[in-house]
């Protein structure tokens, strides 16, 4: 059986998340940001996951049926991305979409709301990004949020409900919802603001986790992993050149020894 028709079968702590990934080695669709498509694909290796940037018409569908997870980042939505994209979403895989800059411009903003109707199973974002998704705000200053993950907390809850999805907010706190559970994961760095692709990279680690457990859980132990890491790799950086390195060297050690993140987990919901 591949990851993708164990997936949604239980819901697993982070640790286990990452240790069933590590085993499985899910297979990735991306179709992303060109800003961002290396790192993207590092940060996916190095987790354990099988990367593959297939964004072309006529095949992006196709290949979406025999991947384990499906990423959608809206950053640079280039015509063929955007039927892609289109392709993609009703093949049934479960799949992620990343806003980027929804609401600042009408392109993107269009497609994330006909997107929107296939279902996505995790939806991640920015405080800004899914206030505008869910119709309740203008966006941010172009990729950057101008708005608090608190204030995103009644749009995650409603845009989680209408989808059956979850909901990532990113932030200095992400919040994770359903609808029902809200979980807030305090921790990071604020070096994965300076360096292109640390939230990108994040929502294509979800997409590789919603392929071996439940959406809530996967985005749980992404945003874990990701402030855990972030947190090791500014320990060890000099400044955003070297952290971007890093934070890759970080993913692959905490991915591969993940006990820590259950552990935070235990402390978040010790505290709420």
């Amino acid at each position: 059986m591949n990851a993708r028709a164990e997936a949604h079968l239980s819901a697993l702590s982070p640790a286990a998340a990452l240790t069933a990934l590590r085993e499985t080695s899910p297979l990735v669709q991306c179709i992303t940001n060109s800003v961002v498509t290396n790192y993207t694909a590092n940060a996916l290796l190095a987790v354990g996951a099988a990367p593959a940037m297939c964004d072309i018409p006529g095949e992006a569908g196709l290949f979406a049926g025999v991947a384990d997870g499906v990423l959608v980042n809206l950053g640079t939505p280039t015509a063929e991305q955007r039927e892609a994209a289109r392709e993609a979403v009703r093949a049934g895989t479960p799949w992620v979409l990343d806003p980027v800059a929804v609401g600042v411009l009408p392109v993107r903003t269009a497609l994330a709301a006909e997107l929107l109707e296939h279902r996505p199973a995790i939806i991640r974002g920015n405080a800004s990004e899914i206030l505008a998704l869910a119709g309740g705000g203008g966006g941010g200053r172009g990729v950057d949020a101008t708005d608090g993950t608190d204030a995103a907390a009644g749009a995650a809850r409603s845009l989680a409900l209408r989808t059956g999805g979850v909901v990532a907010v990113s932030g200095p706190v992400d919040l994770v919802t359903d609808g029902e559970r809200v979980v807030r994961i305090p921790g990071g760095d604020a070096l994965l603001t300076r360096v292109t692709g640390g939230g990108c990279s994040l929502g294509a680690v979800m997409a590789a986790l919603v392929g071996v457990c439940a959406p809530f859980e996967a985005a749980v132990a992404a945003s874990v992993l990701y402030a855990v890491a972030s947190e090791l790799a500014a320990a060890r950086a000099e400044g955003p050149g070297t952290f971007g390195v890093a934070l890759l060297d970080a993913l692959d050690a905490v991915a591969a020894a993940p006990a820590e993140l259950d552990a935070r987990v235990a402390d978040v919901l010790a505290i709420r």
